[in-house]
């Protein structure tokens, strides 16, 4: 009852015009985003921190804004997918395997529609999700002191990586740089300055968003300058979107996939590090065992793109749950939503709930307003929002350009901010060169600081035994989970490649086939 009180206090909150225009604006923004081959939704959210702190917004205000722009991006990702084979974000690579060919049997429109209903399924159960599951999760982090928290920080460096990175070497790598930026500014304990070179500007250390900003927008804009390709691949080819809404028989057929790729995406997106691309795949894994009597996944099922769509959606919502309970990210993008809440003064875990309701149960009930706005957007507007894969990069990236300088600088007032949000750029662009994940540098950053005042803090409590970082059997139940989190994707990130290069070559060789 407690729960259902405090979901009305927040539709109370979020039900106010501005709120609702910028949940609107979130949308709209955040389909588009997504719909872009390349950006994704940490990049979309991150292009768009600096819009939301120049507008002066508050903090349920921006949350609302950029938790909009993410769950856009997620439905919008599909849209490149099924049109052109081209996934809009890693996400939505499984939902190629049979959106494209529902596409070429001319049945481009009902495949996006299918997948927007799926994906609002998704959505919606997955919030559900978090009303319930986040405030028991709570409870339990109420009995975290220093040292199961060190371990808790530990665990979401080791997984985060996922099935989505190429390399966990690289990982590690990537997750080491970001501890050791975040060392940066003045030791908060001893108070002499570390790796700040004599730099009086890096004494407070560096701003998470000047390096989030840096690292994913800038960066894009980089690999543009590198390949100066002037036009979207679909401005040569002929979209064709034919029927707008599936029959009812096909919508039918693929509630059951919707719901079983539900409870497999949010317990994905629950799982520090594993997020919506580890939802997709087992989303689309298990429908094809449990559906696929016919041999039709992967030639045109529709059930092929309802799952993985779900399963991605719930994985977003799912997501939410760890950052907010626990103030560790389920996701690059909420680890991107995480910088935005620390730089708003509010900490993310299980005081959040008590200290600031009115933001939680705000940005939850607005999460089931965006959910229902994307979905009457996404089915009557598909033909606008595929005339945005006509977009010129030429034109798309000096606008990012202009979004994150102006942004940034209207956020802090400091030059030195913007040459360290293009130094950031610069390396964005060689590690994405290098294939060098960029979320485990932003969660050191964040998390850094954190992780090292609860090592210290432990270590004093003990007087100096550092067997007290294992010595509670929570503790040592983490560092169980982050040894295999780290272990368990060597093997089945390897697989899971495999699984979807054979897909695609096996789908590539069957067009080559009809063509000849």
């Amino acid at each position: 009852m407690d729960t259902l009180t405090s979901l009305a206090d927040g539709f109370a909150i979020a039900i106010t015009w501005q709120n609702l225009s910028l949940a609107l604006l979130g949308c709209l923004l955040g389909t588009i985003m997504g719909a872009l081959p390349g950006l994704g939704p940490s990049n979309g959210v991150a292009i768009l921190i600096p819009l939301a702190f120049t507008l002066g917004l508050g903090a349920t205000p921006s949350l609302i804004l950029l938790t909009s722009v993410y769950y856009g991006a997620m439905y919008g990702g599909r849209i490149s997918s099924i049109l052109l084979n081209i996934p809009g974000d890693e996400p939505a690579m499984m939902t190629c395997l049979d959106g494209y060919p529902m596409a070429q049997k001319g049945m481009a429109g009902e495949a996006l529609s299918l997948s927007g209903i799926a994906s609002f399924v998704g959505s919606f159960l997955a919030t559900w999700g978090l009303i319930l599951l986040a405030p028991q999760l709570v409870k339990i982090a109420l009995l975290f002191g220093p040292a199961e928290y060190f371990a808790l920080f530990t665990l979401a460096f080791a997984t985060l990586g996922g099935v989505s990175s190429t390399n966990q070497a690289k990982s590690a790598f990537a997750a080491a740089l970001g501890l050791g930026l975040a060392m940066i500014g003045v030791d908060t304990q001893t108070g002499v300055p570390r790796l700040t070179f004599g730099e009086v500007h890096l004494y407070d250390g560096i701003d998470f968003l000047v390096a989030i900003v840096g690292l994913f927008a800038l960066s894009e804009v980089f690999i543009f300058l590198e390949h100066r390709h002037g036009e979207s691949d679909a401005a040569h080819r002929k979209i064709v979107i034919g029927r707008l809404w599936p029959p009812l028989s096909m919508i039918r057929q693929s509630f059951g996939a919707m719901l079983r790729a539900s409870g497999l995406g949010f317990l994905a997106g629950v799982l520090p590090g594993a997020g919506a691309s580890l939802g997709a795949f087992l989303s689309y894994s298990v429908e094809k065992k449990v559906s696929d009597r016919n041999g039709t996944f992967g030639k045109g099922d529709p059930r092929g793109v309802a799952a993985p769509e779900a399963g991605n959606n719930a994985a977003a919502g799912g997501a939410l749950v760890p950052m907010l309970a626990l103030g560790v990210p389920g996701s690059g993008t909420t680890a991107v939503l995480l910088a935005v809440l620390l730089s708003l003064n509010i900490t993310p875990g299980p005081l959040l709930f008590t200290r600031n309701p009115d933001v939680v149960w705000g940005l939850i009930a607005a999460l089931f307003i965006a959910n229902i706005m994307l979905l009457a957007l996404n089915i009557p507007m598909v033909g606008l929002f595929t005339r945005v894969l006509m977009v010129p990069p030429r034109i798309l990236m000096p606008v990012v350009a202009m979004v994150s300088f102006v942004g940034i600088y209207g956020i802090s007032g400091s030059s030195f901010d913007l040459l360290v949000m293009v130094g950031f750029g610069v390396m964005g662009w060689a590690l994405r060169k290098l294939d060098v994940p960029l979320v485990p540098i932003i969660l050191g950053t964040l998390l850094g600081n954190a992780m090292e005042s609860n090592m210290r803090r432990a270590i004093t409590i003990s007087d100096g035994d550092w067997s007290a970082l294992v010595a509670s059997p929570l503790s040592i139940a983490l560092w169980a989970i982050a040894l295999a989190g780290f272990v368990l994707p060597i093997v089945v990130g390897k697989l899971v490649k495999t699984r979807m290069l054979g897909a695609r070559r096996t789908e590539q060789a069957e067009e080559m086939d009809v063509t000849d």
